[in-house]
């Protein structure tokens, strides 16, 4: 009696190592292949100035481990650092001219190609094992013309867009929100008079310097804004439509909301 008992006492050991192990390694694998480079993408996020692009695109770049081209900032980036098309883009802004697309398309080229966090992926818990580049595209193309050069210089590095997401919201709510921008200049840090203010009105929390209001977030300068934006912005939207990869996000939600519809496009294009 005492030895059947034992025996089963051992199966049931048995039993319980081997669910041990499997969970184990489903674990692991769910972990490691959490943020792997195949699971990436390439994508565009569009939205006119206060839609909340600065906000989500950080959080795209680290849930998908993507490399995050703002290309405002990569042209600044380019001008400091005197490359090539640095001093060219210069020598343009300086005569008061527009960068043209060529080179603005170039300095995205560069960077999928020398940035590390575009060329090979973002290393986030798993191994890099391509060479594909994977980002989100923040803030070009505007037209579409360069969509088009866009598509082009991808479509020879044998790649392309999985999707292109536009953030949508009323511009009179947009101007609330900009209109009550104040900035810390030094640091950067933002607040709004009425949806996140600071402790003390019109100082900064960490500091206690005074903070600012951008010359350029008043209501006409916006409404203008706005108009040039819409104007530029919209065949580009139609453009993506054809192409199946345009979606549409109400941007007025709250940020984690607007974070959990984005979030659940790009799964679902895996």
């Amino acid at each position: 009696m005492a030895q059947d008992e034992l025996e089963y006492l051992k199966s049931l050991v048995s039993q319980l190592n081997d669910k041990i192990a499997a969970l184990e390694a489903k674990t692991k694998a769910a972990v490691t292949s959490t943020k792997t480079p195949a699971q990436q993408l390439r994508t565009i996020l569009m939205g006119p100035p206060g839609a909340g692009k600065g906000t989500q695109a950080p959080k795209i770049r680290d849930e998908f481990c993507v490399c995050h081209l703002a290309t405002g900032d990569m042209l600044r980036e380019q001008v400091q650092q005197k490359t090539p098309l640095g001093i060219e883009a210069k020598k343009i802004m300086d005569a008061g001219g527009l960068v043209s697309d060529d080179i603005m398309v170039g300095m995205i080229q560069d960077q999928l190609n020398n940035n590390k966090e575009c060329k090979n992926g973002r290393i986030c818990g798993g191994s890099v094992n391509t060479v594909v580049a994977r980002f989100v595209l923040d803030g070009f193309p505007r037209t579409v013309p360069q969509a088009q050069k866009l598509d082009g210089m991808l479509e020879k590095r044998g790649e392309k867009l999985d999707s292109v997401v536009q953030l949508l919201i009323d511009d009179n709510l947009l101007i609330s929100r900009i209109t009550g921008r104040l900035i810390h200049a030094p640091s950067g840090r933002t607040y709004h008079k009425e949806f996140s203010p600071p402790k003390k009105p019109g100082v900064d929390d960490v500091t206690g310097e005074p903070l600012i209001q951008r010359s350029d977030d008043n209501v006409e300068t916006l409404r203008k804004r706005l108009a040039s934006f819409h104007a530029q912005t919209g065949p580009v939207a139609e453009y993506y439509k054809t192409k199946g990869l345009w979606h549409g996000i109400d941007a007025a939600q709250s940020p984690k909301i607007v974070w959990d519809n984005l979030r659940a496009i790009f799964v679902a294009k895996k």
